[in-house]
């Protein structure tokens, strides 16, 4: 019994600030955990700026890849060590995949880069106010779990397609070609550029590393893939790299470029792109952001065993809070929203337990701003690698939907289907909260669809036909 309590009594001050011993663990796990966490999202670094730095906005104007770079790791850093501080639970945070990819593809299409940027900074106020207010929690339970599932599906599909058409693997296939298939494996159903086989080369060696748990594999396989790609640069001369040119920089450190930061509008947006089509966007931004949240510290919560009876972390306001706070600071530093990894559940599984370790992966997001010119050296070939394996574990979500259920199996497969086959994240939420509301009405179950979702179909609705209304409006 005295053993047991001497290693529950905290050692020092740091130790009782974040619970370490309290927690049944040690300065050597949580450092090995910071760690891990690290060099299991570390791939954030690169493939933000490029799936940023590949989108144009409606000025046609691009951002800056070694700025995003830094940006990244900055916003990344700060964010992770705030988590740790202050909800003193094991989870880093970074700019998100998905969300990443609406802001580029979707969102910023439409106005400046500034704008888009104002709008998720919007989204980040909206869900700190949602946190404070309590009805970020009623809002989660509005839309009913198995579409929430659905929508992760859909971004990992979402994800997936980007990749592979960015790597030059799907291409599609000019009009004036007079075929009705739209896309085509390679040019001309061949992979005949070596752009791409690195792109395949990449891949596999990625799957062979995942498969055998290998810590870090994904950032191992971009950096692999990147080292292939040099190598073919430097002996075939290849054409059509999609982004970048896999040439060693003239130096590979540097003060890092933070001029993007600052660079957001928040009222010129409603101007341009319309009020309606602004304020969908921030929704989407908002729904695909916090839902993705509170499952993943759920998720890590249970790695670490740190979930109380209720099945809820400690510090889930404060989690929420700092969670909502990074994707601000996303916005505000042109990086698009950060949010919660599931990367984090590494950490835990090398012994994390509390924020401490976010310490370790925090300070060292902040070590790579510095190495910045490095980014400019990984093609999207090399880390399309990436968004394919990120698909494949959102992917894996889709077995907790009944398929029996048609009320709920029709609006998941609609959100997950017309995610990627619509290139648009927006779309695939707005028919599966819609067809969910209209099923459950026309079948008699109108009460199992909480109130909420009511307003949210008729804005999606308005969304879906705001062309004919313009038209007839204008």
């Amino acid at each position: 019994m005295t053993a047991a309590t001497d290693t529950r009594t905290p050692k020092n001050g740091f130790d009782r600030f974040f619970e370490i011993s309290a927690r049944g663990s040690t300065l050597g796990r949580e450092v090995r955990g910071g760690l891990a966490t690290f060099f299991t999202m570390a791939y954030i670094v690169v493939l933000n700026p490029l799936i940023l730095g590949n989108g144009v906005d409606g000025d046609g104007a691009q951002l800056a890849i070694t700025a995003l770079a830094a940006g990244t790791a900055l916003v990344a850093g700060l964010m992770t060590i705030l988590m740790g501080v202050v909800a003193r639970f094991p989870l880093a945070l970074a700019a998100g995949l998905g969300v990443n990819a609406l802001v580029a593809y979707e969102i910023a299409p439409t106005m400046t880069w500034a704008d888009a940027m104002g709008l998720v900074v919007i989204e980040g106020v909206l869900i700190a106010i949602l946190v404070l207010t309590g009805l970020r929690t009623m809002v989660f339970r509005a839309v009913p779990t198995q579409l929430k599932t659905a929508i992760g599906v859909g971004i990992g599909l979402f994800l997936m397609i980007i990749g592979l058409v960015d790597a030059g693997f799907v291409r599609r296939i000019p009009d004036a070609s007079g075929t009705t298939v739209p896309l085509e494996l390679g040019v001309g159903g061949k992979l005949s550029t070596w752009p791409t086989v690195v792109f395949v080369a990449g891949l596999l060696f990625t799957l062979v590393l995942f498969v055998r748990k290998v810590r870090g594999a994904i950032l191992i396989g971009i950096l692999g893939s990147t080292v292939l790609a040099i190598i073919v640069e430097a002996i075939a001369h290849p054409k059509g790299w999609s982004l970048n040119t896999p040439k060693l920089p003239e130096k590979i450190v540097s003060s890092p470029d933070l001029s993007l930061l600052g660079h957001f509008n928040v009222l010129d947006s409603w101007s341009r792109a319309g009020w309606l089509v602004v304020i969908m966007f921030i929704f989407t931004l908002l729904i695909t952001d916090f839902f993705d949240t509170m499952g993943t510290m759920v998720a890590v919560g249970q790695e670490g065993n740190l979930l109380d009876s209720e099945g809820m972390p400690p510090r889930t306001r404060e989690i929420l809070l700092v969670d909502s706070v990074a994707a601000a600071a996303g916005g505000a530093a042109s990086v698009s929203s950060n949010t919660s990894y599931i990367e984090s559940a590494a950490g835990v599984g090398e012994g994390a337990r509390t924020g401490a370790a976010n310490l370790v992966t925090g300070v060292l997001f902040l070590l790579a701003m510095f190495l910045a010119p490095l980014v400019t050296v990984v093609p999207f070939e090399a880390a399309s690698t990436a968004l394919v394996v990120v698909g494949f574990l959102m992917m894996t979500a889709v077995k907790q939907i009944d398929w029996s259920d048609y009320t709920i199996a029709i609006p998941a497969f609609l959100a997950i289907t017309l995610m990627p086959f619509t290139y648009s994240i927006s779309n695939g939420i707005g028919a599966g909260i819609i067809t969910y509301v209209l099923l459950k009405a026309v079948t008699g179950k109108a009460r199992e669809v909480h109130p909420i979702l009511y307003g949210v179909a008729v804005l999606f609705v308005l969304y879906f036909l705001r062309g004919p209304l313009e038209t007839w409006i204008l």
